[in-house]
């Protein structure tokens, strides 16, 4: 960016407003002060402590490791095949077929949860779980259809024909051609879909019951009524854990594979 300085001055700027509030909740996470405030008045990690000793926090902790697991599982369950067909068959409704499976990305998840609210919980009187590892798998179809998508794009489809015209079925030219071609968008579809699962609010907000609520909600409702650092320690935690699954990802299957095409 040597001789733009517009565009050298744009870029920190984007990156102020990007890591500015992170490094802002980082800090109060790590305050002595009784109350969230910045700069902090000095340090401290007792913060941490009462966030790990909190019980609901633990509670909510494995529902929503539950629901991002098992909606993760599910949505590739359905993402992978329908991918397949996307990429390598030619039918007739094809593209209302992909769009089908992407709308959920488009479709704004307040509308999205009221509708899985009113169809899952009022009409089919689904449990609270239930609706949010349905609500969550149908979340994160377009991640495991987009992902996986990109990976069979970027293969050849010669190497799949050739295992055939040597004699190979279809399980078996999948099992030794495809489906190692398909792993890194994968590895990649399960880390986002899990990462975005576990992250979620406004879906996980209207989609709860007595007794289930995931992390950020509950985290939700504990700022509603408390104003110590203890949220801005669960969020750093978070954030840890979500650099730290990225970095070894993209150590082990890299992203750019996926998305550099």
């Amino acid at each position: 960016m040597r001789g733009r300085p517009v565009l050298t001055a744009l870029s920190a700027l984007a990156m102020v407003f990007l890591l500015g509030p992170i490094l802002l909740v980082v800090a109060i996470a790590f305050s002595s002060g009784d109350t969230v405030e910045f700069p902090p008045p000095g340090l401290s990690g007792r913060w941490f402590g009462k966030a790990l000793s909190y019980q609901p926090f633990h509670a909510a902790l494995g529902t929503s490791l539950l629901v991002a697991a098992g909606a993760t599982v599910l949505a590739l369950l359905v993402g992978i095949p329908a991918a397949l067909a996307i990429q390598r068959r030619r039918f007739r409704g094809r593209k209302a077929v992909e769009a089908l499976f992407l709308s959920p990305a488009i479709v704004p998840e307040l509308v999205l949860g009221f509708a899985l609210f009113q169809q899952l919980m009022v009409t089919l009187r689904i449990t609270a779980l239930g609706a949010l590892l349905i609500g969550h798998t149908v979340l994160l179809l377009p991640y495991a259809v987009r992902v996986t998508g990109a990976s069979l794009a970027m293969a050849d489809p010669a190497l799949e024909e050739a295992g055939r015209g040597l004699g190979a079925g279809p399980l078996r030219t999948f099992l030794h051609i495809t489906l190692p071609v398909m792993t890194p968008g994968i590895v990649s579809a399960a880390v986002l879909s899990f990462l975005t699962s576990f992250n979620n609010v406004p879906l996980s907000l209207l989609l709860n019951g007595p007794g289930v609520s995931s992390l950020p909600v509950e985290m939700l409702h504990y700022v509603e009524f408390s104003f110590d650092p203890v949220v801005a320690a669960v969020s750093t935690l978070l954030l840890a854990a979500t650099v730290l699954v990225a970095v070894v990802t993209e150590r082990l299957v890299g992203f750019n594979k996926v998305f550099s095409k």
